[in-house]
């Protein structure tokens, strides 16, 4: 009984989507966190990814269950190697088994493109890890060359903006001095290799720690006068491209002018503590939904308006374990139960609620925002660039839409 009702709300939801988006779907890549006690099992978590139009999704660590689920969807993934596992991956032959274990045996089936060695290292409270990640990401990418996969599998890792000294105006980003000596060999080291350079943007931030300043319209892609760099006389009205904008500019400065950039994470919490202002459902939608239409639309930003934005929303559910404010357990676009946590136009899945805790990479702190130091006091200035990105491509095929449905009532007969 459960099971048909799980069927009739996701057919329900699809219908709904197509009237949504009659001729374009948006494919969301979303982040898929499982710091929670009450989250649905992974198989009932696939139809609600392809649901949403989601093509890449990225985890946190390389739950089996997870990359078991998704065998044979399509769905590429990108698998994470927890902070607390840098130190045993200076040695080659950890390297090599854990690449055996958490990435080749999942594969061809499931579609691993990528591992995110750490997340925020160099910015994480634990200094003593900065000098094990470049180590640790060599290690594992050799480890792909041993074993063939190093042409379909790229080695990176996520930084906060916090690794930014100075990101206002855009034109004069540049990364933080005392950073320069570990983050000069990581960029030499994802160039050689063709990697991405993965950065955690969150304009929520930087509005919690000074609203009076900072405008929430800005924030929020909402109409606003922006502002005008004066170096680039580029304008800006929204703090996200301002922030990928003031990367390009630190990379450019470093000689890493056409390293691609993939906004690993980015999202708005739904609900917060009395001090987190602007932490809310309507809020929340007016950034993930406006940040949607705005990527759907191929709008790069002001300095690469060419270049696709390639971004990953956090996150998928909201995680009731994860420990600081309230905020930390709000950034979902769904409740466990598959609903939306508000609304951004589509009207959700029941899903059965699972009984697993996900670890994270086995830290409760190692996801999301909650890991986000804020930047020593000289790091930022204008509008406090503060804190930490689903690529979002267009489906401008009917042909994918149609598969998509083929697919999926395939699914759902099965």
């Amino acid at each position: 009984m459960e099971d048909s009702h799980f069927s009739a709300n996701l057919a329900l939801f699809f219908i709904g989507f197509l009237f949504l988006f009659p001729s374009t779907a948006t494919s969301v890549g979303i982040n898929y966190g499982q710091i929670a006690n009450n989250l649905p099992p992974p198989e009932h978590v696939v139809p609600l990814v392809k649901a949403i139009g989601a093509t890449r999704v990225k985890l946190y660590d390389a739950d089996p269950k997870v990359l078991k689920a998704f065998a044979n969807t399509g769905v590429e993934f990108i698998v994470g190697l927890g902070n607390e596992y840098l130190s045993k991956m200076t040695d080659l032959a950890n390297a090599q088994q854990w690449v055996k274990s958490n990435v080749q045996a999942y594969l061809p089936a499931t579609k691993i493109t990528s591992i995110a060695v750490g997340n925020e290292v160099l910015t994480f409270n634990d200094t003593s890890l900065s000098g094990c990640l470049l180590p640790a990401m060599q290690n594992v990418h050799t480890a792909l060359v041993n074993l063939k996969l190093d042409s379909q599998v790229t080695v990176t890792t996520a930084h906060s903006v916090a690794i930014l000294q100075n990101s206002y105006p855009p034109s004069a980003g540049a990364f933080r001095q005392d950073l320069k000596q570990c983050i000069s060999p990581i960029l030499d080291f994802l160039s050689k290799t063709c990697s991405p350079f993965l950065i955690n943007a969150y304009p929520f931030f930087a509005y919690k720690a000074n609203p009076k300043q900072v405008s929430l319209d800005f924030v929020l892609f909402q109409s606003n006068a922006g502002f005008v760099d004066p170096a680039s006389n580029l304008h800006y009205d929204n703090m996200l491209f301002a922030q990928i904008d003031a990367v390009y500019t630190a990379l450019d400065r470093l000689g890493y002018k056409k390293m691609p950039v993939q906004i690993s994470e980015t999202g708005w919490p739904s609900k917060g503590d009395e001090d987190e202002l602007g932490a809310s459902p309507e809020n929340a939608k007016k950034y993930n939904g406006n940040l949607l239409k705005i990527i759907s639309q191929k709008k790069g930003t002001p300095a690469r308006p060419n270049v696709n934005l390639n971004i990953f929303v956090f996150a998928m559910f909201n995680e009731n374990l994860k420990p600081g404010p309230t905020s930390e357990r709000n950034y979902g676009l769904f409740k466990p139960d598959g609903t939306p946590a508000y609304g951004l136009g589509f009207s959700g899945i029941g899903v059965s609620g699972g009984n697993s805790t996900g670890t994270g990479g086995g830290n409760p702190g190692s996801n999301g925002p909650s890991v986000y130091l804020s930047p020593p006091a000289n790091s930022s200035n204008g509008y406090l660039a503060i804190s930490s990105s689903p690529e979002i491509m267009v489906w401008s095929s009917w042909r994918r839409l149609s598969m998509g449905l083929i697919l999926l009532f395939a699914y759902l007969m099965a």
